[in-house]
């Protein structure tokens, strides 16, 4: 979740009036726009397949990615699946970038808290939180922190790398050139992305999320662990 900087219709078109031999659009004029219209047409598919994390829709991605959770995932993740995929479903985002960000921020842990002070199984601010809200039940955190997820993610237009640097540092830090981001930040895209890739690629095992956990997870999965009652 961010932390504090300080801390953690097309137009319809009319006809022209014939009445003069002008007409509206002729056969001259036919060729040229639909090759421009083709060629736009081109340039999207060109630059989805360039960024295999740009997300239009859910509905507009595999099946295999859009409802089916990767098992690429650390078991601590893989326990609140069912959860994933409802919470997931809810706010029509793909359960393997949801799973991705828990996976980063809490290892499934939902008693999780960081020195900055975010809070539960997605690490989310306080200043996210309703009054009256229990910043530790799961609902309630997937709640908020999905929330700022489909912002972040709206924000960078789909781009789930981008979306993910918003999540850790905000999503002010979207438009800016990525020197300029925090360290963390930077550090949660660089493996944040590559795990997402490969569970959306249908692998089934993830080098870079291997990677993450020994460099940085070991202690957090072990205390989610323990929190879950797993053996």
């Amino acid at each position: 979740m961010p932390r504090a900087r300080s801390t953690k219709t097309y137009p319809e078109t009319a006809a022209i009036p014939q009445d003069s031999g002008s007409g509206c659009f002729s056969g001259f004029l036919l060729v040229p726009f639909t090759v421009i219209f083709i060629s736009a047409l081109l340039g999207v598919l060109a630059i989805k397949k360039a960024n295999p994390l740009l997300i239009t829709s859910v509905d507009s991605m595999p099946d295999s990615t859009s409802t089916n959770l990767s098992p690429i995932f650390r078991r601590e993740v893989l326990y609140w699946a069912d959860s994933i995929s409802s919470w997931a479903s809810a706010s029509n985002l793909d359960p393997n970038l949801v799973a991705t960000i828990m996976q980063i921020e809490s290892c499934g842990d939902p008693r999780a808290t960081s020195s900055a002070g975010a809070m539960g199984l997605f690490q989310v601010m306080p200043f996210h939180f309703h009054a009256g809200d229990d910043p530790y039940n799961p609902e309630t955190n997937a709640a908020r922190g999905l929330d700022y997820l489909v912002r972040s993610l709206a924000t960078a237009n789909g781009d789930a790398r981008l979306a993910m640097a918003g999540y850790n540092g905000g999503i002010g830090v979207i438009p800016h050139a990525e020197w300029t981001w925090h360290a963390q930040t930077k550090r949660y895209v660089q493996y944040g992305a590559p795990i997402y890739y490969d569970a959306i690629s249908g692998v089934t095992s993830s080098n870079a999320l291997n990677e993450w956990y020994s460099n940085y997870g070991v202690s957090l999965c072990n205390q989610a662990s323990q929190r879950l009652g797993l053996p």
